[in-house]
């Protein structure tokens, strides 16, 4: 391969799988960095990206891939506060306007003109990637960078979605899903001080809950989740949703005791993206029902914080970039458990 190429997993039609091309390495613009990519974790919304799930579909030919870790590889003219061998995360927001009322509030995340990488951008399904040094974290030389790849989505999108509940400390929450988002959310709720209800229809995957932290378990596949902690626990005071199943969604809004939260974090796509629900439960009860988008780079940073301190450690499953297609495969099957992060580096 020549100095100046490099090896990536590419997406050149939707519904096909990714092919492995020898393409040049990016030069980085103004504003930007380069990264050597090291690992970047294989999230669910990479599955929605390359089966066509969303409106409107990723720019094609699309690198996926949105959960990067690397290190500083050449800067852009523009760029301070940035050295070449730095260790840097790059999460799903890939930048934002900076400007519009979305993003002078604080909810950058919702920027209409936001980009998104592995999606709108080229992601790290790459040996390199650009991406804009505003929006990048800057991660600590003594973490583990397969380790960390999946908190720069998993991780932040779960701890805003948790915030965003208003759940305080002492109070219950539950997590509905158990997977590669919820077994680190159940650690957040747990870092965090809350205590943790988790729901999931695997008993493997709710043994992991029970490990990191999760005092009261429901398995949905034998029993009605919703009965059951109203009846052990009176309800959580909130509740995410990181389960893909259209149920899941409906279930979690009967688990809330009055005056409850419940953040809408999963993306179910296609058709199942409707739900049916009460309004006289919503309304009687003061019920609030939101939805929480990745995060914005204030929870990137405290989010990472988090994991630097050894308080949230995503459990991961380590495989080679020429593996991606069979770690699809899995995925559309419900047989991952904890994150894929692809060693890359």
């Amino acid at each position: 391969m020549a100095a100046n190429s490099m090896k990536a997993a590419v997406l050149r039609k939707i519904r096909q799988k990714l092919k492995i091309e020898t393409l040049p390495i990016p030069e980085p613009g103004h504003g930007e960095i380069l990264i050597k990519v090291v690992a970047c974790g294989v999230c669910h919304s990479d599955l929605h990206a390359i089966d066509g799930d969303w409106n409107p579909l990723p720019n094609l030919p699309l690198i996926p891939g949105h959960e990067v870790a690397g290190t500083v590889a050449g800067v852009g003219t523009g760029v301070t506060g940035f050295r070449v061998g730095q260790r840097v995360g790059v999460p799903w927001m890939f930048s934002a306007c900076g400007t519009c009322e979305f993003c002078l509030a604080g909810m950058e995340t919702i920027c209409q003109k936001g980009e998104a990488t592995g999606y709108s951008k080229p992601g790290g399904y790459a040996e390199y990637m650009v991406a804009p040094a505003a929006f990048v974290a800057k991660l600590s030389p003594r973490i583990d960078m397969h380790e960390m790849a999946p908190i720069l989505c998993a991780g932040v999108t779960t701890y805003r979605g948790l915030k965003r509940t208003n759940t305080r400390p002492g109070q219950w929450v539950t997590i509905v899903g158990i997977g590669g988002l919820g077994h680190i959310a159940v650690q957040y709720a747990a870092a965090m001080g809350m205590r943790v209800a988790a729901v999931d229809v695997s008993e493997e995957k709710l043994k992991l809950a029970k490990r990191l932290g999760a005092e009261f378990v429901a398995d949905a596949s034998k029993d009605d989740p919703a009965k059951l902690i109203q009846e052990k626990l009176g309800g959580t005071h909130g509740a995410i949703v990181t389960a893909v199943a259209t149920r899941a969604f409906e279930q979690s809004i009967r688990m809330l005791r009055p005056g409850g939260s419940v953040s809408y974090i999963g993306l179910p796509g296609g058709k199942a993206d409707e739900i049916r629900t009460s309004i006289s439960a919503i309304t009687n009860w003061e019920l609030s029902v939101r939805g929480s988008n990745v995060g914005t780079r204030l929870d990137l940073n405290e989010a990472v914080a988090f994991a630097t301190n050894g308080l949230v450690k995503a459990k991961i499953e380590k495989l080679p970039l020429r593996a991606v297609n069979g770690i699809f495969d899995r995925m559309r099957r419900g047989k991952i458990v904890g994150r894929v992060v692809l060693d890359i580096g």
